[in-house]
């Protein structure tokens, strides 16, 4: 065994590192990291980039990658059988006292594991690791010799590519290529591994995951129903919506003409009172009201966002399919599900669930559902967009005060009614339940 043949097997695996390390690195490192280094002048990276953000070319990239890969490894268990296997034929065959077809098929496979073993961890796993833990030094390090490879692979690429494809046709699977896409929920995962490894402070990523659920939050879920928006009569004389406003904790309020079903406009505290300075008693609401928006209740939080922004409004009337008034929902009803719940000094505290002395728990009855498990233990599913809701549903009919129904093994008892809708209710953890009746 010479040291050329060592230095040549060294070579290979060294390229096959090398195309491994290139592919990992090209489909892990971050877009905006390498745009970041191309604004700072770096060279390699301006190089890089157009590769990164055309879908066809990364598919190029790789694909020479896998060639290269493939060539290597053939390369390798080629000449390491011409030469290696060869040289270890005869020491087989006199140490193990083998006949020589047997001595040359030992060594055949001694030198295959060997160089298979060596090819894994040296040519895959280590530069595998590198290029997942520094995807953009990698990335980089390996543009220059990419760009050689891609000129003399371009040939073979093509054929390889294009054949790739027309099998892919045949089998009627649509081709997308290679891109830097990620579904809600593995973005969701990897905001939970980065706050594991210490990246993301646990708020900060509980806020983050948030943010990636107003995109299945609807206005129906966030929104103030209707029988508890506060709104005034077009009729009201001023000087008692200026009462209102100044010994209520609402700026923003909904103006009706003759009922809340009938909404004209909406109506800025802060408007009424400059024109009320300028012009004293001799204003009507109708001269200071905005005009109102309107919004689909089951159009997402996200949408909601937009519709908010264009319509330069922080509220907006809910109304169902047939144009029926549901709600009002406001800009804080948004910012509340990202950051918890917003409040000042004059807003009235929403009630709150709370764990009564025998281990029940009441609940108010506008709770969003999907909140219902953290307190019960079990995650309700339904039409319904809140506990009350729910119950409701569950009963098939109005709830009466103390009624109850058990709904998934948790005992309900409505508390308190309020227009038609329950407004309070206890109910008894499923994990309360079964301390209660134990099995055998």
């Amino acid at each position: 065994m010479t040291l050329v043949t060592w230095l040549v097997i060294v070579f290979l695996i060294a390229v096959n590192a090398l195309y491994v390390a290139a592919e990992f690195a090209a489909v892990s490192v971050r877009r905006s990291r390498i745009r970041q280094l191309v604004e700072e002048g770096n060279r390699l990276a301006s190089h890089l980039l157009p590769t990164l953000e055309d879908g066809a070319k990364l598919d190029r990239y790789v694909a020479v990658c896998q060639i290269g890969i493939t060539l290597s490894s053939l390369v390798l268990g080629a000449y390491g059988q011409a030469t290696l296997a060869v040289e270890l034929a005869p020491l087989f065959e006199r140490w193990g006292d083998m006949q020589t077809v047997a001595a040359q098929s030992s060594s055949a496979v001694v030198v295959l594991l060997g160089l298979t073993l060596l090819q894994v961890v040296l040519g895959e796993l280590v530069p595998k690791s590198l290029a997942l833990q520094y995807p953009a030094r990698i990335a980089l390090l390996t543009v220059e010799p990419m760009r050689w490879s891609k000129t003399f692979l371009s040939w073979f690429v093509f054929i390889l590519n294009g054949s790739g494809i027309a099998v892919l046709r045949l089998l009627r699977v649509p081709y997308g290529g290679h891109r830097h896409i990620h579904s809600p929920e593995e973005i969701d995962m990897l905001l939970v591994q980065s706050r594991d490894g210490g990246l993301l402070e646990p708020d900060e990523q509980q806020r983050l995951h948030e943010a990636l659920q107003l995109g299945r939050r609807s206005a129906r879920k966030l929104m103030v129903p209707r029988r508890n928006v506060a709104a005034v009569d077009i009729e009201t004389p001023v000087m008692e919506v200026l009462h209102l406003v100044s010994t209520g904790p609402y700026t923003r309020l909904p103006v009706y003409r003759g009922s809340i079903d009938n909404i004209a406009g909406m109506l800025h505290a802060k408007d009424l009172v400059l024109h009320y300075l300028k012009h004293d008693t001799d204003i009507s609401l109708e001269q200071v009201m905005r005009p109102v928006l309107y919004v689909p209740e089951n159009v997402s939080a996200y949408s909601l966002l937009a519709l908010l922004r264009e319509g330069r409004s922080h509220q907006a009337i809910v109304i169902n399919e047939y144009g029926a008034i549901q709600g009002l929902v406001t800009l804080e009803d948004v910012l509340t599900e990202v950051f918890g719940e917003v409040t000042d000094e004059f807003k009235r505290e929403l009630p709150q669930p709370e764990i009564l002395t025998d281990g029940s728990v009441r609940l108010p009855g506008l709770l969003p559902l999907e909140d219902a498990e953290e307190w019960l233990g079990i995650c309700w599913k339904g039409e319904s967009a809140t506990v009350g809701g729910h119950v409701t549903e569950a009963l098939g009919h109005i709830p009466a005060v103390g009624e109850s129904v058990t709904i998934d093994g948790v005992e309900v008892v409505v508390e308190r009614m309020e227009h038609h809708a329950v407004s309070s209710l206890i109910a008894r953890p499923l994990a309360a339940v079964m301390e209660d009746n134990p099995r055998d």
